[in-house]
């Protein structure tokens, strides 16, 4: 048995349901309740989301990617700041990364102006935070591996000789 097969079906759709997984895989039913189980015990499987296009919606969410560049010192590491950050409701997503900054944070809130007042007011001061650089999401078009959108529209014109 793979387990490896069972997380990539679970990622492809989550609704997926054991007796769906057990076809796929050639194994028994009560084998992908067991492999779920064991997974989700272990701490693999984390939880289990919806992919939302909130274009589609009337209420839509504001989204941010925050660049983040921090200072360290002797007392605080790069995990103390991210347990710090990741508290916060309105941060989805908290990563390390390598290049011109030090994380990667994704952000949502009801308007600019939350996520504005978001950043400035409670990341900012933030004191090992040295620069924060914000993007708003302007349009997304794919999420989590899913293509959002009606998958008809070819915005690109016309170019004729």
């Amino acid at each position: 048995m793979s387990e490896r097969e069972v997380l990539e079906l679970l990622r492809e759709n989550a609704r997926y349901s054991t007796a769906d997984i057990a076809r796929m895989t050639d194994l028994e039913e009560d084998e992908v309740e067991a492999a779920i189980a064991e997974l989700e015990a272990a701490g693999v499987v984390r939880g289990y989301q919806a992919v939302v296009d909130w274009d589609k919606l009337e209420d839509e969410r504001v989204r941010a990617e925050v660049e983040l560049n921090v200072r360290l010192d002797r007392e605080t590491g790069y995990g103390d700041i991210a347990e710090r950050l990741a508290r916060f409701p309105q941060v989805k997503a908290l990563r390390l990364v390598s290049g011109d900054y030090d994380f990667d944070m994704e952000v949502e809130g009801d308007s600019i102006r939350e996520v504005s007042q978001f950043i400035s007011e409670k990341v900012a001061p933030v004191p090992e935070i040295t620069q924060t650089v914000t993007h708003y999401v302007m349009t997304s078009y794919k999420e989590n591996g899913i293509e959002l959108g009606d998958g008809d529209e070819d915005d690109r014109l016309s170019v004729s000789p």
